[in-house]
Order: C-alpha cells, then sequence, then structure tokens
C-alpha cells in the first residue's frame, strides 16, 4: 500500500530479487516537516550505509517540496533506532520518562509514550 499510494516517499533498496532495505515517509500537511514512518535494513544488508542513503534521499525529495525539518518515531525500548537517530544528527524532542529518556506521552495513544526525533533539513 505505502508504495502503491505514496510512491514519490516509499523508497525501497534491492539485492536481486531481495528487498535490502526500504523507507517509506510522508509530507506533513500541516507544517514544512517529512516525517519517516518507516525504516528498516536486513540484518545480513546492516553496517554498509543504506539506510542513511534512504535518509538522504527521501530528505532531498523533501527539500525539493518545501521542508525544512524532518521527524521520525520509536519506541523508548528501541536502543538501535535511537542510536541510529542520533547518528543523524537528529534531537530528541519531550520529556525525559522514569528511564530519563526523552518522551512524548501517549504519541501514539493511550499510554504508548514515543520517542520523537527532529533534524533541521
Amino acid at each position: 500500500m505505502y508504495v502503491r499510494e505514496f510512491g514519490n516517499t516509499a523508497y525501497v533498496i534491492k539485492d536481486g530479487d531481495t528487498v535490502a532495505a526500504y523507507l517509506f515517509g510522508f509530507l506533513s500537511q500541516t507544517r514544512p516537516a517529512a516525517y519517516v514512518k518507516f525504516v528498516a535494513v536486513r540484518p545480513a544488508y546492516r553496517r554498509r550505509g543504506l539506510a542513511r542513503r534512504l535518509y538522504d534521499h527521501f530528505i532531498a525529495y523533501a527539500k525539493t517540496r518545501g521542508c525544512t525539518e524532518i521527524r521520525a518515531i520509536t519506541t523508548p525500548t528501541n536502543a538501535d533506532s535511537i542510536a541510529f537517530h542520533r547518528a543523524l544528527g537528529m534531537e530528541f524532542l519531550g520529556e525525559p520518562n522514569e528511564d530519563g529518556l526523552p518522551v512524548i506521552k501517549d504519541y501514539a495513544g493511550p499510554g504508548r509514550d514515543r520517542i520523537l526525533f527532529r533534524k533541521a533539513i
């Protein structure tokens, strides 16, 4: 559905018939922001810069559409995602939870806190 309906912001890197990595993003309807919904790299393809390439491609497109920032979310327990997004230079938004991680309370629904990242582009 994402590729079919949002093809200009859905990117896939393939190795032959294998999907090695993908990023699905959206452009905000209310602010000049691009939003990454999903980014993933198969374990055998990690540490090759694929996710960063996908982000760079999405950011380049978002800039052509007038976006001035990129945003992404993850769960407070996803240490790999937190580390990756911090390595991209993204900042945390939110208030510290009981573990000291800045979260947006109830971002994904009641009791479903999320870490929200932001970066000017």
